[in-house]
Formats: structure tokens, sequence, C-alpha cells
């Protein structure tokens, strides 16, 4: 799948979102190394720490289908002007599966960032500490 058609799926989740707070929809796409995409929203709750972002509700959907070490690239689109990037949460979420995860950043226009999930969150806790 190429980057671009990652971030259009990505884009096609936005309109899921369940968004009544912030009112910014945010859709996630997934990629696996056997070319499987697992796509997710952002579900807000009146209680807002029980909100899960479209990210990390894309990482839950994979795992739970037993994907855990092939993760290959997630796409994040929101509606603004400018990139969506994961928040500190999603990129410790990520890191457990994947430090090398290569990430893109889309805005509402499609225009997208690529950056590598290790470089946005160096010396990040992870499995390692517990060895």
């Amino acid at each position: 799948m190429t980057d671009q058609a990652l971030v259009e799926t990505a884009q096609g989740m936005l309109s899921y979102s369940y968004a009544p707070y912030s009112g910014f929809a945010v859709g996630a796409a997934l990629l696996c190394a056997d070319g499987t995409v697992h796509t997710g929203c952002n579900v807000e709750n009146a209680a807002f720490g029980s909100s899960i972002c479209a990210e990390r509700t894309a990482l839950v959907k994979a795992v739970s289908l037993g994907h855990r070490d092939d993760f290959v690239a997630l796409a994040v689109a929101g509606q603004g002007e400018d990139y969506c990037w994961p928040c500190g949460s999603c990129r410790q979420m990520l890191c457990e599966f994947a430090p090398n995860l290569r990430l893109l950043a889309a805005r509402k226009d499609g225009a997208f960032l690529s950056a590598a999930l290790d470089d946005l969150l160096p010396h990040h806790f992870g499995p390692n500490f517990f060895k």
C-alpha cells in the first residue's frame, strides 16, 4: 500500500469519529507487514479520561487480532490546517509494539509528513525495562 493510500484510508475514518466535546475528528490507519490495515477513529466520552484516540483504537484492534511486532506504518489524519501527530499517550502505546514505526501525519487537505516514532519519543519506556 502506498503512503498516499494509507493517508486516504485514515481520512476515510474521520466520518466515524465521535467527537462532540472537542469537535476534532481524527482517523487512523495502521499498516501491517502482511498488508492488512487496521483502522480507527477517536471516540470521546463525557468522562474525558475514558476517551480513546484514533491511533490507539487502530492499535488495539490490530493487537486483538494477533498482530504484535509487524507494524510498518501508521497514518493519522485530522480536520485541521496543521499536520495531525499522535499525542504522547499514543506515542507511548505505539512504542510498546513498534518503536521504529513510520508515522504519516496528515492535514485535512491530504498533505502529509513522515517521521519515525522513535524520533518523536526518544528514550521511551518499554518492555526492555523489565528484563
